[in-house]
């Protein structure tokens, strides 16, 4: 059976067994294995961090710290004193930089998306890296979006765009989930946007069922590994890695 889960308040069932998010952070934890091979990460920074479930798999590489605005999504107390509960915005400062920051799927949400991507520059070490995540191709704005409070997806050129102005030097721009896009165009048709607050409000997500959860997982893991080899020309989702100059303007300030 399907096991429908309100995103807000069970983050947490979603990371640990929906297919999106499993391989997700397949795809995740590669990237980020290589970003620690090309130089030392003593302090990282989880912006968007929900109860730091990416934590155990981060603290291999140095001590981590957390931000989250959502503070129903804070629950462990073993992690509470690593999470600052708050809202990100061009004025972010932290008390010392980072040497990597990861934001998942996290820049959709912020309106004034330069502004935060300037002030985290701002929070990286000269040559620190960010890893982000985001939802990609505007044409697959749905329900989903709404009720998840986007406010955009975004493209290769306009993700690569937004990170020129806030100063960062492009690594790599991706896409991945390929496969992803047909289901994601009917799940348009079925699910437009602008159905209404109710809608949005009722909006869930499912976790299906066992064989269908490992057969959807196998298949994206499949497409990330070839991806290496032969990067999709689009997908559902867009990967990114840019490097804080240490002569970067404050363009997006």
């Amino acid at each position: 059976m399907f096991v429908r889960v309100n995103m807000s308040d069970n983050y947490r069932t979603l990371w640990e067994r929906h297919w999106w998010w499993r391989s997700r952070e397949f795809l995740l934890r590669g990237e980020i294995e290589r970003t620690a091979r090309q130089g030392t990460i003593k302090r990282i920074l989880d912006v968007g961090c929900g109860d730091g479930l990416f934590f155990d798999f981060l603290g291999r590489f140095g001590a981590v710290a957390g931000i989250e605005a959502d503070e129903r999504r804070v629950n462990d107390p073993l992690r509470r004193d690593q999470i600052r509960v708050m809202a990100i915005d061009r004025e972010f400062q932290t008390e010392e930089p980072y040497d990597l920051i990861v934001m998942l799927d996290v820049l959709e949400h912020i309106e004034d998306d330069i502004g935060v991507l300037s002030a985290l520059r701002r929070s990286l070490t000269p040559g620190g890296r960010i890893l982000l995540t985001v939802p990609a191709l505007p044409i697959l704005w749905s329900r989903h979006d709404e009720a998840n409070g986007h406010f955009r997806r975004y493209t290769k050129p306009t993700l690569r765009a937004a990170l020129i102005r806030a100063g960062f030097q492009i690594k790599k721009v991706q896409y991945f989930f390929f496969w992803t896009i047909a289901p994601m165009l009917l799940r348009r048709l079925v699910s437009p946007s602008g159905k209404g607050r109710a809608a949005v409000e009722d909006y869930a997500v499912a976790v299906p069922p066992v064989p269908i959860n490992q057969t959807l997982k196998m298949i994206s893991n499949c497409e990330h590994v070839l991806g290496r080899i032969l990067p999709t020309p689009i997908g559902g989702s867009i990967l990114a890695i840019a490097v804080n100059s240490a002569d970067s303007a404050d363009i997006g300030s």
